[in-house]
């Protein structure tokens, strides 16, 4: 358990836009920050982050919170967990109790499967840096390959010994659960023997954006002709490989900062090309791109430049690569390299200076590239040609924004001698037959699997009650303008020095608080209430909780809906204030909206009131006291004329 205090500290420390910055590429925008989400996949940005609250919010997915949160939803950790997190970004010592055995056990699959694979990670480095074998089989590979020991130690690039059960006796002995190193591939269980996955290969681990490991890539080291060169991690609760890049840990900071990712194929790739001085640089592990991995580098920057080999092989990876980043809006740029070369000979041999001029030198965009390589191929022969046309023409017309589609059929119809309206109607006719497709596509074998298999069962919409809003409304206004003032109101009658009569400022606080008690009103939804409570038991103690004490709270349903209710979707634009034009908004017209909100719940308690009044003489019958039923008869006309007394200040609206 974390101690209250140092929780106190992991949240004065945790800046919310520092921290959500480690993963996604934020704008200025106003006060605020906006960026494109990392809960959904969306292309125009609704993701905004508030540095004066404290809080994130996403208007399209409907996510938001705190920085631990933040971290819980990105890193799916457990509360405590993100704390911890938080607290190693921040260098704060967290002290905590030993759990006991019954406490371990449940710690989750993920989490331990976490901690076997950072353990891993270190045990690997150490049987490269300091086992004679691990520094004359492994070390030497890398040194012969020039690689400096500091970019080794940065990717924690490792070894696994030729023992083929050195990592699980090791993990035995040293009390790790050996099931989980089964879970995360890094020991094979087969006919009652258990076995390392990697042995006799270097190792190279594949972080998390937030630097914990997840899996591992193994390369042989010697000649043996039926083991596969590279070996991947399986698929695990922690690791899918098309959905990380490896290098992307320590790659995302330049990325943003250059505002543009070179992606290459390999793991020594990406150590040559940031060991070079280009670190904005990532891979994809060894397969083919896919839709997640460029969403991940769409966090950082839309801007991408794809290098691969120039052979047969590589320019077919290319050509797939592309229409994948231009589905998800990027601006994508290719560089085939020549023959016989790849990113790590080319970084080995270039200054950083010579590596990025021959890559701006030689980067095509996607038109080009496929153009002069698909028309090449088709050389003279008219039905290739049409082909690579109709090729070309396709990877246009799955580009979502409307602008940059009319831009690359301009630059294609110059290209290519074509009429600009024969492309634009082809690109027409083939998005409408997509959305078509999308629209009435039958079912596959793996939908139909997913059909029979049972569903989960819809979370049922919670009923709300009359005066949910109106309660949500005030607590919304005591969270953000408790401290400010409402009005003030004479305490003496005696003068003071400049003639004028004493006075105390009434906070909004205290008017809402006041016309609540006073007319003893209770909240009906339990939420609204727990919120009306603790506010209320500060403000008895003389002190006003504010905002930021509920969007720290740890209950995670009061942090939402704080957040909810904090969070601002639209802000005034600055042009206004620069023309001079004055603009009412929430804060100049504070006692407007908080006098009309007090009334608003007012009435919808007093209809709450008359409504169960009327149902209690609408149950009567003739042997109930005839007294009672005329008592209530008239308490509900009372009510009737309290709400029509309401509805003049409301500005004459009918309170029914």
């Amino acid at each position: 358990m974390i101690d209250h205090h140092t929780v106190e500290r992991i949240l004065d420390s945790a800046d919310i836009t520092e921290v959500v910055q480690e993963f996604v590429t934020l704008r200025k925008r106003g006060v605020n920050y906006l960026g494109l989400c990392p809960f959904h996949n969306e292309k125009t940005p609704s993701f905004t982050v508030s540095p004066s609250k404290g809080i994130f919010k996403c208007f399209g997915c409907g996510k938001g919170g705190n920085a631990v949160n933040f971290i819980m939803e990105h890193e799916h950790l457990s509360y405590p967990e993100a704390l911890r997190f938080l607290a190693r970004k921040y260098n704060i010592e967290v002290a905590e109790r030993k759990l006991s055995e019954e406490e371990k056990e449940r710690k989750s699959d993920r989490e331990s499967m976490l901690v076997v694979t950072s353990w891993a990670a270190r045990k690997f480095g150490h049987y490269l840096f300091d086992t004679d074998e691990g520094r004359a089989v492994g070390l030497s590979y890398f040194t012969e390959r020039g690689f400096r020991r500091d970019i080794l130690e940065k990717f924690d690039i490792g070894y696994s010994p030729e023992r083929s059960d050195t990592l699980t006796a090791d993990a035995a002995k040293e009390g790790y659960n050996i099931d989980y190193l089964v879970k995360t591939g890094l020991t094979i269980e087969r006919d009652s023997r258990k076995f390392d996955r990697f042995y006799g290969r270097v190792i190279f681990p594949i972080h998390s954006l937030s630097g914990q490991v997840l899996g591992f890539g193994g390369r042989i080291l010697s000649a043996d002709a039926k083991a596969a060169k590279y070996l991947n991690s399986p698929e695990s609760e922690i690791y899918h490989k098309g959905k990380i890049l490896y290098g992307i840990y320590q790659a995302r900071r330049a990325i943003i900062k250059e505002d543009k990712c070179f992606l290459v194929e390999g793991y020594t790739d990406v150590l040559s090309v940031h060991e070079s001085g280009t670190e904005n640089v990532v891979a994809s592990s060894g397969t083919a791109l896919t839709p997640e991995q460029a969403r991940l580098v769409k966090r950082f920057t839309p801007n991408i430049t794809i290098l691969f080999d120039g052979d047969e092989a590589g320019l077919k990876a290319a050509l797939r690569g592309i229409d994948i980043v231009l589905e998800e809006g990027m601006n994508v740029r290719i560089v085939v390299l020549p023959p016989g070369e790849d990113p790590d000979s080319l970084a080995k041999k270039s200054s950083v200076e010579e590596f990025r001029s021959y890559i701006e030198a030689n980067e095509k965009d996607f038109i080009r590239f496929k153009t002069e390589l698909l028309l090449k191929e088709a050389k003279d022969d008219p039905v290739r040609r049409a082909e690579a046309i109709n090729d070309i023409v396709r990877s246009i017309a799955i580009i979502p924004e409307q602008i940059s589609r009319t831009v690359f059929i301009k630059e294609c119809s110059n290209l290519l001698q074509i009429n600009e309206s024969v492309l634009f109607n082809e690109v027409s006719k083939l998005r409408s037959r997509r959305q078509f497709q999308t629209r009435n596509r039958y079912p596959e074998a793996g939908d139909v699997a997913k059909t029979a298999a049972p569903q989960p069962q819809p979370k049922p919409r919670e009923l709300r009650g009359p005066a949910y809003y109106s309660e949500r409304e005030l607590i919304r206004l005591l969270l953000k303008y408790g401290s400010h003032e409402f009005d003030r109101e004479i305490i003496g009658e005696e003068e003071d020095e400049d003639g004028e009569q004493p006075t105390a400022v009434i906070t909004v606080a205290d008017f809402i608080v006041r016309e609540v008690t006073s007319d003893e009103l209770t909240f009906t939804d339990k939420l609204m209430a727990s919120f009306f409570e603790e506010y209320l038991f500060h403000v008895d103690q003389g002190l006003f909780p504010g905002d930021q004490h509920f969007v720290r709270h740890t209950d995670p349903a009061i942090t939402r809906t704080a957040v909810d209710m904090l969070a601002d979707s639209h802000e005034l634009s600055d042009l206004w204030s620069k023309k001079g034009t004055h603009i009412d908004t929430e804060d100049t017209l504070l006692c407007q909206v908080v006098s009309q909100s007090v009334l608003k719940f007012k009435s919808d308690k007093i209809k709450e009131m008359r409504n169960e009044l009327l149902k209690k003489i609408g149950e009567a019958d003739s042997r109930d006291d005839i007294q009672s039923v005329i008592a209530m008869q008239k308490e509900v006309s009372t009510l009737n004329n309290a709400l029509h007394e309401i509805s003049k200040h409301l500005g004459g609206r009918i309170v029914l």
